[in-house]
């Protein structure tokens, strides 16, 4: 990523903003025309200034001071001794690299800084690659950009389906599709065969499956031949699946084969984006939620299937140097008993946690789905909810869950950043 890049990310969308709001913020792209200034939005000077701390060194560089301790610039030296550009892997034993070492010596010119260590090794660092690097760019840069919406936002935006043809044959429409969920957490193809069968090829497309105590492909109808409340005709609120795995299913994919009766349309609901008004108007609720755990839960006692799975996590899950979230966990239905807060913090949590419902619960931020035969439904189960409406007669729904790394992975693969 060059310079112009770093800079365009910290200009064009990370507008001037309250103290409370700014992590998060970083994270969050708002509008479609906020995309397009990040874009555009022209670099500063480039001009170099640099001093040796006593600890570190300070790089002023293209408008930014950045802080680098001489134990993690020797670290991260580039140099053939000390990193495998064809493995991409460090060679340096990082043990044996003194702790409290400084540089012997060090130049600047127009690209490069150049660091001279007591033993004699020579670092050169780029200056582009250090800034891209730098704690000060990454605490106020988003790991993955979203675009965060209500109903409207998302209606306006007239997000396109992919094509089943051509999501199969050709990479740019797999681009295509991926840029649009990774923006905003939810994706369709269309035209796909209503088969078990072929929603495995579709979704094998973009990722491996990851098989669950539900199997690969699950086939879903409503005869509740599991433990669950899925397996019924009942309407379900929004909610994230697995939030009782100690890591939650990344993906979800959902296909109705046929339904022959009424009612059942899809739910769904930008957990980020009610993050963000959480936050927005009560920081330190947004705190509570992702810093104390709490405990979900499944017990499935059937005759066929004998299940207990407990995940443990805060509701929101953030990264700490930017307090972006990257995902959350959110399911009443699943939530064990709470024993891990203090007595004198749980209702301050019960209030941080009513705060958020409201949000999710709110009809403007409700997206509602009719799915049906050929229209597949990829959700991003760490940060869109789902639920559904009540429905009348024989509904059967197939699908599966895919692995997150590996749709990071792909996406990756073909240029996007994930």
């Amino acid at each position: 990523m060059s310079l112009a890049r770093i800079l365009c990310r910290l200009n064009g969308y990370l507008q001037p903003i309250s103290k409370a709001r700014a992590p998060l913020v970083s994270g969050f792209i708002r509008t479609q025309n906020e995309v397009r200034r990040w874009q555009h939005t022209a670099p500063q000077s480039t001009s170099c200034h640099w001093q040796l701390q006593e600890d570190c060194l300070e790089l002023s560089y293209g408008g930014l001071v950045m802080h680098f301790a001489y134990v993690w610039l020797r670290d991260h030296c580039q140099s053939a001794s000390c990193f495998n550009s064809k493995t991409n892997q460090r060679n340096l034993d990082t043990a044996n690299v003194e702790l409290n070492i400084r540089p012997a010596n060090t130049r600047v010119d127009d690209e490069n800084i150049f660091l001279t260590w007591p033993d004699g090794h020579v670092t050169r660092y780029n200056l582009n690659w250090l800034a891209q690097n730098s704690y000060e760019v990454q605490k106020q840069s988003a790991m993955q950009p979203h675009i965060i919406w209500n109903s409207d936002i998302y209606t306006s935006a007239k997000v396109p389906s992919a094509n089943w043809d051509m999501f199969m044959s050709c990479d740019d429409e797999l681009k295509k599709f991926l840029g649009g969920f990774l923006l905003y957490g939810i994706a369709f193809v269309e035209g796909v065969p209503p088969t078990i069968e072929a929603t495995e090829t579709l979704t094998q497309r973009v990722s491996l499956i990851r098989e669950t105590m539900y199997g690969k492909m699950w086939n879903l109808i409503s005869d509740f031949s599991r433990g669950d409340t899925a397996y019924t005709k009942l309407a379900l609120d929004r909610h994230t699946d697995t939030s009782y795995f100690q890591e939650p299913c990344g993906i979800q994919v959902f296909h109705c084969l046929r339904h022959e009766g009424t009612g059942g349309r899809t739910l769904l609901v930008d957990g980020f984006y009610s993050a963000d008004k959480v936050l927005q108007k009560t920081p330190e609720n947004f705190d509570l939620l992702a810093r104390v755990p709490i405990k979900h839960e499944y017990i499935e006692n059937a005759s066929d299937h004998r299940n207990h799975m407990i995940g443990i996590g805060p509701v929101l899950n953030v990264y700490p140097w930017n307090n972006e979230v990257y995902m959350i966990r959110y399911n009443n239905y699943d939530r064990a008993v709470i024993n891990t807060i203090p007595h004198d913090i749980v209702k301050r949590w019960y209030v941080a946690h009513r705060e958020l419902t409201t949000e999710l619960r709110k009809p403007e931020n409700e997206l509602w789905v009719k799915l049906k035969p050929g229209k597949v439904l990829f959700v991003d189960n760490w940060r869109v909810m789902h639920g559904r409406e009540s429905f009348t007669g024989l509904r059967q729904l197939c699908g599966c869950y895919l692995t997150r790394d590996d749709v990071m992975n792909t996406a990756r693969s073909l240029g996007l950043q994930a």
